[in-house]
């Protein structure tokens, strides 16, 4: 499931005619081989093309109206290697609808005192052009990025590759489609939002379907299967019957299987890549899906819990932005307030992504305690240490907020035998006390993405492009 498309990234060059065509003529050379060391640096996610020397409005106008109508261009690379006329820029600006990078940079890393004279200074002028370039996006309130350093600097080219994707989430945050089974759980306020304004700012289609939708697909899955994933799931997982009878753990842990296919199947089908259950509303299924949902955020789907539609489509997209790599749903469960221990027991009731795991996760099947339906499979391990960000999408009425702060992961202190669930231990980097109190203060929901792939740059980077207000608790 987990797929983006092949993208790439434009690389305009700013320049003018003022200093004639031989100058014109080392940008381009000078630019080419920019481009080309920064693909071959092994560094960045995505190719980058050269696409041309921007020298009036016409061309371009023209270059960054055809870059907003490339589906495979995720964005646009720019560098003003000497000067260029601002107002040259107004129009293609205004019409660019693809993330913008402002690669602050020049061709030199240093300035040649014995040799440097004029025509160098009418060649090398990125300081000057920087500064031209840079008013006019800010003038048209351009929810540009701009990064300042040698393009030959490995930090610049890291820095570089983590915008690149912050800049395919973007994109691929307009093809984000989240079903949800069943409507939210009941009187809960946080979990609800308003879809059309997250089509609006987001790109995402939330659409509701009954749960006796998804029951035909379950249902309808071939037993043959079902049989062969629970044969082959044992490669990666540890089967431990513990006090059940080895035909009720094989009967659950097959029914689970068998919620994985039809949920997968379903969405497949109908082109969604994020879902959302409901405990209050199960009619016609077995058990909650448990293992199923892990599996399937294993794979890269969305997912929340209790009809969390926000969290489930945050989630998917978060996926994309980390490469699906150690990012998972997640939920603030029970406190440590102990001097010294100070931390949050992050967990869910089943569904914790096992890509966060730390040891082998294992297939266990216990009772849930809640919900009214038979004693559900799921994958319990615990989470990893590590540095990482906890991000919510909280939905105010007249906005919607990214709220985050970064925290240190680190594994629980001692076994849980009553809790048998996937478990992962936190504490904001702020302090539980300061963490805590400030994301309470702002509203920050129980529901989140945890990501120990992700940095604080790149989720502000993220709701900059979105015109989202961006929430940072220090």
């Amino acid at each position: 499931m987990f797929e983006v498309a092949n993208y790439k990234f434009l690389f305009v060059t700013g320049s003018q005619f003022l200093y004639g065509p031989e100058v014109l003529k080392q940008v381009e050379a000078d630019s080419r081989e920019i481009v080309d060391a920064l693909n071959k640096s092994g560094k960045l996610p995505y190719p980058v093309e050269f696409k041309t020397v921007g020298v009036t409005a016409e061309n371009i106008t023209e270059t960054l109206k055809e870059a907003s109508f490339d589906d495979s261009v995720a964005g646009v690379i720019t560098w003003a290697h000497t000067f260029s006329p601002a107002k040259n820029w107004i129009r293609g600006t205004q019409l660019l609808t693809k993330p913008l990078l402002h690669l602050a940079t020049q061709y030199l890393n240093e300035i040649p005192y014995s040799t440097i004279d004029f025509d160098y200074m009418n060649l090398n002028q990125s300081a000057h052009g920087d500064r031209e370039y840079a008013f006019i996006n800010a003038r048209l309130r351009k929810n540009n990025k701009i990064i300042l350093g040698h393009w030959a600097d490995e930090d610049i080219q890291h820095q570089i590759a983590k915008w690149m994707d912050v800049a395919v989430a973007y994109n691929e945050s307009y093809k984000i489609k989240v079903v949800t089974f069943a409507d939210k759980m009941r009187n809960v306020a946080v979990t609800d939002g308003d879809k059309i304004e997250a089509q609006i700012k987001l790109g995402w289609t939330v659409d509701y379907y009954g749960v006796g939708d998804l029951v035909e697909y379950v249902n309808a899955v071939p037993d043959a299967d079902i049989d062969a994933l629970y044969d082959s799931l044992q490669e990666s997982y540890d089967y431990v019957i513990g006090d059940n009878s080895p035909e009720k753990f094989e009967h659950n842990v097959k029914y689970q299987l068998r919620e994985y296919i039809g949920i997968k199947t379903f969405m497949d089908e109908k082109g969604y890549s994020a879902f959302t259950t409901n405990f209050e509303d199960l009619v016609g299924l077995e058990q909650l899906p448990g293992l199923a949902a892990q599996l399937l955020l294993a794979e890269g789907y969305g997912f929340a819990g209790e009809g969390d539609w926000k969290t489930a489509g945050l989630t998917r997209l978060l996926k994309i932005l980390s490469h699906n790599q150690a990012t998972a749903f997640m939920e603030d469960y029970t406190l440590d307030l102990r001097k010294g221990h100070e931390a949050i027991l992050g967990s869910h009731m089943l569904e914790v992504d096992p890509s966060i795991a730390s040891d082998k996760p294992r297939v266990e099947v216990h009772p849930l305690g809640i919900g009214g339906k038979d004693d559900p499979a799921r994958l319990v391990f615990s989470g990893r240490e590590g540095d990482a960000v906890d991000v919510t999408l909280a939905d105010f009425g007249d906005e919607f907020k990214l709220i985050s702060y970064e925290v240190r992961g680190n594994k629980p202190e001692a076994e849980t035998p009553f809790l048998p669930v996937a478990k992962q231990l936190w504490t904001p980097k702020a302090g539980l006390k300061a963490g805590a109190e400030g994301w309470l203060t702002v509203g920050g929901g129980h529901h989140t993405t945890l990501s120990f792939t992700i940095d604080t740059e790149q989720l502000e980077d993220l709701a900059k492009l979105f015109d989202l207000t961006f929430v940072d608790i220090k």
